[in-house]
């Protein structure tokens, strides 16, 4: 990966990310497909603080939580045990995903495709996610369509994205300002923190743009069919006016289609 993109460190602080992060509008869609596979194994790639992991455990899912970033996973697991709910979570890449097991349902929520900032790195999760799926398994993910008109009027703009407390008696402000690269579809946005009334830092938080027809091939050429996609998570056609992109697909068992 390019470490020219990034996201900062202080953006994947268990507390600073909790206390940011409480909207759970997605919950109940994925509750609703996991509830497909009654009973079945489930894999969340990128499942952070537990945001999903948690709650989906508590409503009797056999989930198991992987992220990449060891003080989210801290987080997580605090959550987890004083809320006595026994949830596995493993650090690990998802672009080399190395599991023993195979699962009924996998999905990345929030976004987090966005932080493969190559088309190789997307690819290397789409393999790892089809090595670890079973035949007549779901794969699940969901990010944003991207809106040119809003990165154009926001470029170079600062504009107040957040006001929070965190757990641990944090007063936080986020400041954000952005511009667009053409060339490598990477909007670079930067996070100015103020906490506790003084600036802190400046938190890079780069993400890729995925744009639909791009997304839609990507999927097909690594031997995946789109069964549905969504506009929302209450499952709104998607149209030009989405603000998301909400993929649900299962993978075709036929090597021809594997790059």
């Amino acid at each position: 990966m390019d470490k020219k993109y990034k996201v900062g460190e202080l953006i994947y602080d268990g507390n600073i990310y909790d206390g940011m992060n409480t909207e759970i509008a997605d919950l109940p869609f994925y509750s609703r497909w996991l509830k497909k596979k009654k009973n079945g194994n489930i894999l969340e790639l990128c499942c952070g603080t537990g945001r999903l992991t948690i709650p989906l455990a508590q409503d009797g899912h056999n989930i198991i939580g992987v992220d990449n970033n060891t003080s989210m996973l801290k987080q997580a697991e605090r959550k987890a045990n004083e809320l006595k709910t026994p949830i596995s979570f493993i650090k690990s890449d998802m672009r080399s995903l190395d599991l023993p097991e195979v699962y009924d349902i996998i999905f990345i929520p929030f976004n987090s495709i966005h932080h493969l900032y190559d088309n190789q790195d997307f690819f290397n999760v789409l393999i790892s996610v089809k090595q670890h799926l079973k035949n007549d398994g779901y794969f699940l993910f969901d990010c944003f369509n991207p809106n040119i008109n809003y990165i154009v009027s926001s470029e170079n703009k600062e504009i107040v994205v957040a006001k929070y407390s965190t757990e641990d008696g944090r007063e936080v402000v986020i400041k954000q300002t952005m511009s667009y690269e053409n060339k490598t579809q990477i909007n670079r946005i930067k996070w100015h923190y103020f906490i506790n009334g003084k600036f802190d830092s400046i938190q890079n938080m780069d993400i890729r743009l995925f744009f639909p027809q791009e997304l839609d091939a990507y999927l097909k050429l690594y031997g995946f069919k789109i069964i549905n996609k969504f506009g929302g998570f209450k499952e709104e056609l998607f149209d030009n006016k989405s603000e998301k992109q909400i993929l649900v697909c299962k993978k075709i068992n036929d090597d021809k289609h594997m790059a």
